[in-house]
């Protein structure tokens, strides 16, 4: 136990750093919303350069390294992101591929004022894991035997991609320890804590990053410091080794 801050801090860093349609079952109204999904996913293969910058993401993400032209590629996604995902049913699209357990493999620290921030590999295991409810995170050795663990719920903002992120569980290598936190550590990392229990104030704002884009291989996203963070899916669900959930 005495290492927990340690990996607690690997954690945290790992995180912060860091297509299916949202529809009614049948009915007008489940109609109209598929004909958006497809619409948005034709925009998308349209555009040949969001296509060739997710080839080069994809690819860097699979191998752990950045290319040259990597961080243009992310830089194309970002700030092109209103016209790649200009209502609600594209960004619920973008956000129903972020489904899944990733492996955090790039990072870039805060932006640099007046120059470009490279990305570097990530030299631990930190994976994310997302569902329908569920956002989890943690360090490890590799995707089967994973050591500190958080899961809680999330809240997206679709509007705005942004996901904010409840903690409401620990675990030590899939055992839940919850119970055995001391307070200040539980305190200092928002353990319980509801959205209505943060002010919005610097010092008390909900952990959150900003989904910039996902495929069916990588994941793009901004923490709250401006450091963006690139995953790569895992080929395996993460979550029974993670919180023994079968």
């Amino acid at each position: 136990m005495a290492s927990t801050p340690f990996l607690l801090t690997l954690l945290l860093l790992g995180v912060f750093v860091a297509c299916e349609c949202f529809t009614d079952v049948g009915g007008p109204l489940a109609t109209i919303k598929r004909t958006h999904c497809l619409f948005a996913a034709t925009l998308l293969e349209q555009d040949a350069t969001y296509t060739k910058s997710f080839q080069i993401i994809d690819k860097c993400a699979a191998a752990g390294v950045p290319s040259d032209d990597l961080y243009d590629a992310v830089r194309y996604i970002d700030r092109n992101a209103s016209k790649l995902y200009p209502d609600d049913s594209a960004k619920g699209e973008m956000w129903k591929r972020a489904y899944g357990s990733w492996k955090l493999q790039l990072a870039t620290g805060p932006p640099a004022r007046g120059g470009i921030t490279p990305f570097k590999a990530v030299p631990i295991f930190a994976y994310a894991m997302i569902d329908e409810k569920k956002f989890g995170n943690g360090v490890g050795l590799n995707q089967d035997t994973i050591i500190l663990s958080l899961l809680g719920p999330h809240y997206f903002n679709t509007k705005r991609r942004v996901m904010g992120i409840g903690i409401e569980d620990m675990f030590l290598f899939s055992n839940k320890v919850t119970q055995f936190v001391p307070e200040f550590v539980s305190d200092g990392m928002g353990l319980k804590k509801k959205p209505t229990d943060f002010s919005g104030k610097k010092g008390s704002r909900m952990p959150a990053f900003t989904i910039i884009g996902s495929s069916e291989k990588s994941l793009i996203a901004r923490g709250g410091s401006g450091g963006i963070a690139i995953w790569t899916r895992l080929d395996k669900d993460i979550r029974p080794a993670a919180y023994g959930l079968e």
